[in-house]
């Protein structure tokens, strides 16, 4: 299994990386995980970015392909990967392609988790977090039986400081710019799915078995 995740913030990506890794046995590569780690580690690549990041710059590309070669270079990469956070734009899907084919790993799919604007944004805002032992609420869809109480634990339910409307609609905004076009892009190479994300979360994993078993015949 050789995979891209697309969805907006809020699409239930990660949720369903974790079910897909734990069923499958693949990796999760998260180009967020791959820069934090480098820069921890002080890697040559790693400090070429944390260069970056200090004066204030985007990391490049480059810099972030050559973290995604470097991890497709380890044993544990052999059985699969999912790549969530990359690419983001037409120019980084292009430049992947290329990185893919020379280390002869080409992606087999894209899978999109489509979820209506409405619902995002009841998602991310009305998100609540346990301070203690993050379980996450929501308190549209999923509040605790006490306000502002965790139900696991008992510990405080707080609100992340960008889960405001304005924030969070600028965020999704940022995503239909400049990462839906990737749709158009997968679909052109005949290797778009897309999966109804408003199911229920054992719904939509069943979606993603159904399109990887399609994918391996």
């Amino acid at each position: 299994m050789r995979i891209v995740l697309l969805g907006a913030p809020g699409s239930g990506k990660g949720t369903q990386a974790k079910k897909l890794v734990d069923h499958y046995g693949v990796v999760q590569i998260s180009t967020g995980d791959l820069l934090r780690a480098a820069v921890s580690a002080g890697t040559a690549l790693g400090l070429t970015a944390k260069a970056a990041m200090d004066a204030g710059q985007l990391v490049s590309d480059d810099i972030v392909l050559a973290m995604i070669k470097e991890r497709l270079d380890q044993a544990d990469t052999k059985r699969g990967y999912i790549l969530d956070g990359f690419p983001r734009n037409i120019a980084q899907a292009q430049a992947l392609d290329v990185l893919l084919g020379e280390v002869n790993q080409p992606l087999q799919a894209a899978i999109v988790l489509d979820v209506p604007f409405e619902d995002l944004m009841q998602r991310l805002t009305g998100r609540q977090t346990c301070k203690q032992c993050g379980a996450v609420f929501n308190i549209y869809t999923h509040p605790s039986a006490q306000p502002g109480i965790c139900d696991v634990c008992g510990g405080e339910l707080i609100q992340r400081s960008d889960d405001n409307e304005a924030t969070v609609e600028k965020r999704l905004k940022v995503f239909e710019e400049q990462t839906a076009p990737l749709i158009a892009f997968y679909e052109k190479q005949n290797k778009l799915a897309r999966i109804d994300g408003t199911q229920p979360i054992d719904d939509i994993t069943e979606g993603f078995h159904d399109v990887l078993a399609r994918m391996a015949t």
